[in-house]
């Protein structure tokens, strides 16, 4: 991406590394200075297509491709209305009809093909299904907010989490600080033997090191919000072996025809004569001529008759 540039003032990644590209509804980008200038009167166009646009409408643009932000917002802003469901059909093929028919409606919008009547034709729509169009806004709405409630509860069990990991770590960093303290109060005024006394300590943290298992608050949820049922803690049930596989090998079906050649037959009468020999590296790979002849003279010979 350094080498983009405004279209407007000619400014490149390259030249300035903080250019911040931003885009609109129409598609075409301009860096952050130029849209500032541009609304300094209230209003401002597209320097490339006179598009009517709105200062609040430009965003960062996030892909290379300006076309590309360009069907996002359209498809977007389709998709609000165009909000049926499968179960809202009485077939598939009818299901696939309508998704299909959203697909041209947003490809004729991204390439200004025919857009007065794509426009039309989204109207159109948006009268004929008003009440559907606001029951399913209404349903992905309240959607919405349950994803929005299991993402906070989430994230409040995750803050939980935090606090009592560092709140363990806090206490045990105290806990350090005064075996330490201690260890050096015994040594000063101990009469013991200064390595006896190191050893007994060392001895004594390692045993509480072992002991020692952190607390974590117990995990009642999935990662994505979802909380375990009671069925998760029964134990899993028994299932009771079966027999042992025993090898059976397959039954070969009578056949009235001849019986193909063996590798031998195959290179002293001739056969190889109209095969490909191998070269050095399909040899080393442990490819052989002599395969392809086996397997192409079964498949001749299997096709010759017919056992019933």
């Amino acid at each position: 991406m350094d080498d983009q540039a405004c279209p407007r003032c000619k400014t490149t990644k390259y030249r300035n590394p903080s250019l911040k590209l931003m885009v609109n509804i129409c598609g075409h980008a301009l860096c952050e200075s130029c849209v500032d200038l541009l609304f300094l009167k209230g209003s401002g166009s597209c320097p490339d297509c006179n598009v009517p646009l709105r200062r609040s409408n430009f965003r960062v643009q996030l892909f290379e491709d300006s076309m590309v932000e360009k069907e996002m917002d359209i498809r977007k802003r389709v998709l609000k209305d165009f909000n049926k469901k499968e179960e809202d059909f009485a077939t598939l093929r009818e299901y696939n009809d309508y998704l299909e028919e959203i697909e041209v409606i947003i490809y004729n919008l991204v390439n200004n093909i025919d857009v007065v009547g794509t426009n039309k034709r989204i109207e159109q729509y948006k009268k004929d299904n008003k009440e559907l169009i606001m029951k399913n806004k209404a349903k992905i709405g309240r959607e919405e907010i349950e994803l929005e409630e299991i993402l906070e509860n989430e994230k409040q069990m995750e803050e939980f989490r935090r606090q009592e990991i560092a709140k363990m770590e806090d206490e045990a960093k105290k806990q350090k600080i005064r075996e330490k303290e201690a260890l050096i109060d015994e040594l000063m005024f101990a009469d013991g033997d200064a390595k006896d006394i190191l050893n007994t300590f060392a001895q004594t943290v390692a045993n509480k090191q072992e002991e020692v298992v952190p607390l974590l608050p117990k995990v009642t949820q999935f990662s994505s919000g979802v909380k375990f049922t009671r069925g998760s803690s029964q134990a899993l049930p028994i299932i009771e072996e079966g027999p042992l596989y025993k090898y059976e090998p397959l039954e070969i079906p009578d056949r009235c025809g001849p019986d193909p050649p063996s590798l031998e037959e195959i290179m002293k009468n001739g056969f190889l004569h109209h095969v490909r020999a191998e070269n050095e590296t399909e040899k080393a790979g442990g490819y052989t001529s002599t395969l392809p002849c086996l397997r192409a003279l079964q498949d001749a010979l299997s096709g010759l008759y017919h056992a019933s």
